[in-house]
């Protein structure tokens, strides 16, 4: 997998560096931020020399210093790659190895770190929520302003384990809207579904247990089951929604411990579950005997009546565990998320959140409370609806017009799911170099397997740039195609 020559950008401190020095500073750069990854080839010495303007044999002396350094490997008669520079491996990542998990965490992370990179959300089209703009900071600032008014005493205490009574109550009031039945004791409050999946896997999740996940899924759990020694074991999805036939094939090959699943604007699709297809999975639930664990998390996005099927409201909480929460309509900071379980089950995510880190902060909780039953959290969420309806379509075509091909349209819901046709690593590395965050489909595969699909936010395609920079970027690949250079043999002789 080469890396591509759009990525090159303008030299640094021309002044104070020599052509050398430039470029080993813009290597260990890319490299150090991951956007060269390990394995990927270097651009080849004669198109790198073009590119930047210099002999090649500054090219050569400016790789073959980054392979002193340790920062990539040459390799006689083919070019200069990224090394792999991970020297140690945890015990846990050995069984991960083992059942071919997770590649490694460090690239999750990557996208983490770089979405500060940003300079707006419009260069964000990889990020994961919506732009602050659209969100409704008077909100807060009202349930702050409500909350300073109170005894101060009330803000001291430690909180409870299953967290803040009155946000169980009012959500029990939610959930019985989504014809989920749930009392106060089937409720525990989290910091947000991160941690609700942490304490999933502590309670349930041993070595060796095989963990069924979406493939493509939500990345960032990949790396918590991987950690447990979990097998991950990828379900494909069609475009609408689970392949159901091939998840029944899993099931009886692996019998998982547990299947997770985006039963409602499925990240990354957008698909969601239909009535057939809920009962079907539970079936396979109760004839394998796994549990099935529901993250919502998109679910305040859906309107009423869509045609969206929860497995709570089928099974209420026999066999699923329902999670919840509100980063994604209120703010991506206030980590603020529930779940609903049967009661024993709940009192035993409790236990497990006490040893973990006893409590989550209440003032976060006291702030949703006021949020919800100040009677504004329903109008805002309409808004984003309506906003995301207005730009769905309109990103959509963009995104077919840059030579991208749709998995599927969604009704509702923030995110598209688009083929580039290419290594979509390589186009998120040149939407980096141009300052634009974009979220290759590597990341949303338990494998993290090389693919050509992409995950977009429609919320943050606004940059006028961007339909350029796709093209741009495909067009630059079909010229290229993969051939070898045999300039490369000749200037490093």
């Amino acid at each position: 997998m080469s890396v591509p020559l759009d990525l090159i950008p303008a030299p640094h401190d021309a002044t104070q560096l020599t052509l050398v020095d430039q470029l080993v500073q813009w290597g260990r750069r890319r490299i150090d931020e991951r956007v060269f990854r390990p394995g990927m080839r270097m651009p080849s010495i004669r198109k790198l020399a073009v590119d930047k303007g210099v002999s090649r044999f500054t090219v050569v002396e400016a790789y073959e210093r980054l392979v002193a350094h340790g920062y990539l490997d040459s390799r006689r008669g083919s070019g200069f790659y990224v090394r792999d520079r991970i020297v140690s491996a945890s015990p846990a990542a050995g069984v991960a190895a083992q059942s071919e998990p997770v590649q490694s965490a460090i690239d999750v992370v990557w996208l983490l770190r770089n979405m500060l990179h940003t300079a707006s959300p419009e260069k964000g089209p990889g990020l994961g929520y919506l732009p602050g703009r659209w969100l409704d900071g008077e909100l807060i600032t009202n349930a702050l302003r409500s909350m300073s008014r109170l005894s101060g005493a009330q803000m001291l205490g430690l909180g409870t384990p299953q967290g803040f009574l009155p946000l169980r109550q009012q959500l029990q009031t939610r959930l019985a809207e989504l014809e989920i039945g749930a009392s106060e004791q089937q409720l525990v409050l989290v910091s947000g579904i991160t941690q609700a999946i942490d304490l999933i896997a502590r309670l349930y999740v041993k070595p060796g247990d095989a963990v069924i996940v979406g493939d493509p899924a939500w990345f960032q759990m990949f790396g918590r089951f991987a950690s447990q020694g979990a097998r991950l074991v990828g379900m494909p999805y069609t475009p609408d929604g689970p392949d159901l036939d091939a998840l029944e094939t899993l099931v009886a090959t692996w019998r998982p411990k547990m299947l997770i699943i985006n039963s409602v604007l499925h990240n990354p699709t957008g698909t969601s579950l239909t009535a057939a297809q809920a009962f079907r999975i539970l079936q396979l639930a109760q004839q394998y005997d796994f549990i099935v664990v529901e993250d919502d998390v998109y679910g305040d996005l859906c309107p009423t009546g869509y045609p969206a099927t929860r497995l709570a409201s089928l099974d209420q909480l026999k066999r699923v565990i329902f999670l919840g929460s509100f980063s994604k309509t209120l703010a991506a900071n206030l980590r603020v998320g529930y779940i609903a379980a049967s009661a024993d089950v709940a009192k035993a995510l409790a236990d497990q959140k006490m040893l973990v880190g006893m409590t989550s902060p209440e003032l976060n909780e006291r702030v949703v409370y006021k949020v919800l039953t100040e009677g504004h959290y329903r109008r805002h969420v309409e808004r984003l609806r309506g906003r995301l309806d207005g730009v769905r379509d309109k990103t959509a075509r963009m995104l077919e017009r840059t030579g991208l091909r749709l998995f599927t349209t969604p009704d509702a819901g923030m995110f598209l799911w688009a083929d580039a046709g290419v290594d979509s690593e390589g186009l998120a590395a040149a939407g980096h170099e141009a300052g634009f965050l974009l979220t290759p489909g590597s990341l949303f595969s338990p494998q993290q397997s090389p693919t050509t699909w992409m995950r977009f936010n429609i919320a943050n395609c606004g940059d006028p740039a961007l339909p350029g920079l796709i093209s741009s970027h495909l067009e630059k690949v079909a010229r290229r195609g993969v051939s070898a250079d045999d300039g490369d043999r000749t200037a490093r002789r």
